[in-house]
């Protein structure tokens, strides 16, 4: 099975750069999420790694076989880079029914009627469609052209899957059974998976790796926990997670070798790294980054504030609560709710807290405050 390996790929549209520099190693079997806001690169990233678009520097490995080199002048074909694609529009065939369009590959490449046959039957099985075998598209909801357009995609066998927001067309409940069974999918294919979407939550849930990026540059790749709680800089933290992650303005102090103390407008706070010492100049200006779920409301807490809105949703609620006019966000979880303006104290009562340079954004230390 392959691995893919990008070796200092630009992709330029007349002065425009939409990826710059990128060197990205996708291991085998890994289902990586290329993940960004829009016009960050990702599709751009995702058609050149199939063969689509064409890099304008850099090489290109799958399975360490060199499939494009600018330097070298090698472009191989997307037939023959053993990958299947799945688009945003499934392009199913409307005059075929589902038999016909999973099999209609396998025709084109000679394959013997009888083993058609069986591979269309083992992917209808594969993909809980059976029942489905003799209908046409038309006939069919967004969540089971979806399953046909990957049965079809799967047919030939390919070692690389390429997906770009292939569940963006569909409905939030019907998206979210469609990531189950993608994610099952990839365990039962052994393929490597590389993923296209601007929906963190997907990123979050789906991958075993992210690939962040941001106008064509690569902020961080990694599992997606690590990317939740050692984000590498300021736009990773903001972008990943929901609620938002809570960004407080706060001057430091050395204190000692593994502590350093934060004043903030309406707080006085301790921070301990939990890796490692770092050093802070006395007056340097500051990011403190807390997730909402770290945020615990209780009468034990240290710091007083007042209820500025509540989002109740059964499973939990996410409280915006006013510090003295800096406004926090809190997610309790439970079925809970606060009214309005009502007096509340707070905590914060996790070691992974992030502290960012204000100048460069980039991450000092992950830590636990007092």
């Amino acid at each position: 099975m392959p691995k893919i390996h990008l070796e200092h790929i630009t992709k330029r549209f007349g002065r425009s750069v939409a990826v710059d520099n990128l060197d990205l190693v996708i291991g085998d079997r890994e289902f990586v999420t290329l993940l960004g806001p829009s016009g960050c690169g990702k599709t751009t990233t995702l058609r050149m790694i199939a063969g689509l678009e064409t890099p304008t520097e850099g090489d290109i490995y799958i399975d360490d076989r060199c499939v494009f080199s600018s330097e070298r002048g090698i472009d191989i074909s997307p037939d023959k880079r053993d990958v299947g694609f799945l688009f945003q529009n499934y392009a199913l065939w409307p005059h075929m029914t589902v038999y016909k369009n999973i099999a209609f590959g396998l025709e084109n490449m000679k394959w013997e009627k009888k083993r058609i046959e069986s591979r269309v039957r083992e992917l209808l099985e594969m993909l809980r469609i059976e029942e489905l075998r003799d209908r046409y598209p038309s006939e069919l909801s967004g969540g089971q052209q979806q399953r046909v357009a990957i049965a079809r995609t799967l047919a030939t066998g390919p070692k690389i899957l390429f997906m770009d927001e292939p569940l963006s067309n569909l409905d939030a409940k019907l998206r979210m059974e469609m990531r189950t069974e993608l994610k099952r999918l990839h365990a039962e294919t052994d393929s490597t998976f590389v993923y296209v979407t601007h929906d963190q939550l997907e990123a979050m849930t789906l991958s075993s790796k992210i690939c962040l990026l941001k106008e064509g540059l690569l902020q961080q790749f990694a599992p997606p926990l690590e990317v939740y709680h050692q984000p590498t800089n300021l736009f990773v933290a903001d972008f990943v997670g929901s609620p938002n992650i809570n960004i407080l303005e706060v001057t430091g102090e050395n204190v000692n070798l593994d502590e350093i103390k934060l004043n903030h407008k309406l707080l006085k706070l301790l921070f301990t790294p939990v890796s490692s010492s770092i050093t802070v100049q006395e007056g340097q200006q500051l990011l403190l980054g807390i997730r909402p779920e770290d945020i615990v409301l209780s009468p034990e807490g240290t710091v007083a504030g007042s209820i500025y809105s509540t989002l109740p949703s059964g499973m939990e609620t996410i409280v915006k609560i006013d510090l003295g006019g800096q406004i926090l966000t809190s997610v309790v979880f439970g079925s809970v709710d606060f009214a309005m303006g009502e007096k509340v104290r707070l905590s914060f009562q996790s070691d992974k807290n992030v502290l960012f340079d204000k100048k460069s954004e980039r991450t000092i230390a992950i830590g636990k405050l007092l």
